[in-house]
């Protein structure tokens, strides 16, 4: 008789407990989701070149930010798309800056400014070029110095991240 009450008792204990969450396993979604987001939160989509144009390799480990991207092949120089300049006008030109890239580069930057935002005049000062590997030195140096009286004072140039 004791032992039915005992049964009963625990019969009765059992059926009044209230199913409970593993919160320990939440907080492990949770954790993996929160770090997932903040990894690629962060990654940036620059623009992929075209197969005309091949960047030289390196091993910079800093990750590109949107800019303005000047596009360089080895027969034009491209930006957003449009076709601005040929390589044969610059390589033959005596002058330090090319004032049909110049004017784009102006007009690009005057939209970026006037589109406003907190960081539209920082982001107005930056700009990427993403130049064939086999072109001279003397061409990025005539670009560079063309977006630099443009108005952009950050010029990176843009290359192919290789494993160390």
């Amino acid at each position: 008789m004791k032992n039915t009450r005992r049964l009963k008792r625990m019969a009765r204990a059992n059926r009044n407990k209230v199913g409970g969450l593993n919160l320990t396993s939440l907080m492990d979604v949770f954790t993996i989701l929160v770090l997932y987001l903040l990894v690629n939160q962060a990654s940036v989509h620059i623009e992929e070149p075209p197969k005309e144009v091949v960047l030289p390799d390196s091993i910079a480990e800093a990750m590109p930010r949107e800019t303005v991207v000047i596009m360089v092949s080895e027969a034009y120089v491209i930006i957003q798309k449009q076709e601005v300049a040929s390589i044969a006008d610059i390589l033959a030109s005596k002058s330090g800056v090319i004032l049909p890239i110049r004017e784009v580069l102006m007009r690009i930057k005057e939209e970026t400014v006037a589109q406003g935002g907190p960081l539209a005049e920082e982001k107005s000062k930056e700009v990427t070029i993403m130049a064939h590997r086999k072109l001279p030195f003397k061409l990025l140096k005539t670009l560079m110095s063309t977006a630099t009286s443009a108005g952009y004072s950050k010029i990176s140039l843009a290359v192919n991240q290789k494993a160390s």
